[in-house]
């Protein structure tokens, strides 16, 4: 489907007599695009980021569909472009490493060569940073620490409240400091604090999709070069990924686990008895990255899960991005959903002056789209780490057949929504 380019006119929207303002928690992806388009429609922001500063480097990740159209609205896309890394190949490898195929990370990701984009992580959100950091306000090593909201904010569905709360949200940061802001909006995470003291408690949401993973860093000691090598067993899968031709490789380490592990996410010296123990005796170069991520000083540990809620927002509160539905891994889709939620979020708040119906149309324009791509999991995601030998025999086949078929088309969860465009 296509889809309109949103443009990237700088002017703010002066119909308002009095400038509403927002705070977003988060800095990453969903929350700097987010503030770039409100921004634009004449609100005042403040963004609140827990880290001292933004996260340089980390994992790549993907823009593909309709979230290219997002980017280039924003006037970034060639930048990205520079920032592309062109992965060449992806080898799969058996259990002994010997090599079952190599193929083009676009087939295997079901994306569109020469237009969908791989970047680290870092330089998209440095990106985003630098196209807001004159025109909004980051609060950098601080935290929303309780949000001033009437007993009904916590219960199902409440409506907004009148009093206090129907005419701001009082915050309380974690600094001390305390602001009233018309609107806040989680842009947190998939473990979003904004989430729990508004919505409740991540179990309530929280959808596991049966594995754990380790991301860390080591010395490119394999000689590999914007490529991928991913060595599996049934349940078991580890993989080296080069995004240039440096000294440094990301590890990744994924393996099935039918319960989540709650202590060790909680623990890091668990979690790394937890990985070790789940590759004891793998083969390849399996143990050389264990040993590595004894000795990581960056480890990321997590279980691949996505987050489901009924509804994303409750008074004038609202959530966006993995906040609200985090697709997981598997999907390839997270920073994708973050940059598409962030522009319908900011739409619907600039062509609905009551943030109540504002809410309720991201919701209903927004909620297709984001379960389309959630249900990727079901439709491949997951089925680039079989857990049993019979399923992992199949995969191979596939991938086997994608060297001598025609790529398979774009999938088209990706491209589902046209983007509305701004009224300023």
């Amino acid at each position: 489907m296509d889809t309109k380019s949103p443009g990237n006119k700088n002017t703010g929207n002066t119909r308002n007599p009095v400038q509403r303002n927002v705070l977003i928690s988060g800095a990453s992806i969903s929350g700097p695009a987010l503030a770039y388009w409100l921004h634009r429609s004449g609100w005042a922001v403040t963004v609140v980021e827990k880290a001292g500063a933004l996260r340089a480097g980390g994992y790549p990740i993907d823009i593909r569909g309709t979230a290219i159209e997002v980017v280039r609205g924003m006037g970034i896309l060639p930048r990205l472009r520079d920032a592309h890394i062109d992965s060449r190949r992806c080898t799969f490898l058996d259990s002994d490493g010997g090599t079952v195929t190599s193929v083009s990370p676009s087939a295997v990701a079901g994306g569109v060569e020469g237009q969908d984009l791989e970047v680290r992580r870092g330089d998209l959100a440095a990106l985003l940073h630098a196209l807001v950091r004159d025109d909004v306000e980051f609060l950098f090593d601080d935290s929303i620490d309780t949000l001033d909201t009437p007993d009904t904010l916590n219960t199902p569905d409440a409506p907004d409240a009148p009093g206090p709360y129907g005419q701001g949200v009082d915050v309380t940061f974690r600094s001390g400091r305390r602001r009233t802001f018309d609107l806040v909006v989680g842009a947190d995470g998939m473990r979003s604090h904004t989430r729990e003291l508004v919505f409740g408690p991540e179990e309530r949401f929280h959808h596991y999709l049966g594995y754990c993973f380790a991301l860390f860093t080591m010395p490119n000691s394999f000689g590999l070069s914007r490529e991928v090598m991913l060595w599996n067993t049934p349940g078991k899968a580890a993989a080296l990924y080069a995004v240039g031709d440096g000294d440094e490789l990301h590890a990744f380490l994924n393996f099935h686990r039918p319960q989540p592990p709650f202590a060790a996410l909680r623990d890091p010296g668990a979690q790394k008895q937890l990985v070790a123990a789940a590759f004891e005796g793998a083969g390849w170069k399996v143990p050389d990255l264990v040993d590595a991520m004894r000795h990581a000083d960056d480890l990321f540990f997590d279980t691949a899960g996505q987050i489901r809620m009924p509804h994303w927002s409750r008074g004038r509160v609202a959530l966006v991005g993995d906040a609200a539905y985090a697709p997981s891994f598997l999907t390839g889709q997270g920073s994708s959903l973050a940059l598409v939620g962030a522009y319908m979020l900011a739409h619907a708040l600039a062509t609905h002056r009551d943030h109540t119906a504002a809410f309720a149309a991201y919701e209903r324009d927004t909620r297709g789209f984001v379960a389309m791509n959630q249900a990727l999991v079901d439709k491949g995601g997951a089925s680039l780490f079989p857990t049993t030998a019979r399923a992992l025999e199949q995969r191979n086949a596939k991938l086997r057949d994608l060297v001598t078929l025609p790529s398979p088309p774009a999938r088209a969860a990706h491209s589902a929504l046209t983007l509305p465009e701004f009224a300023l």
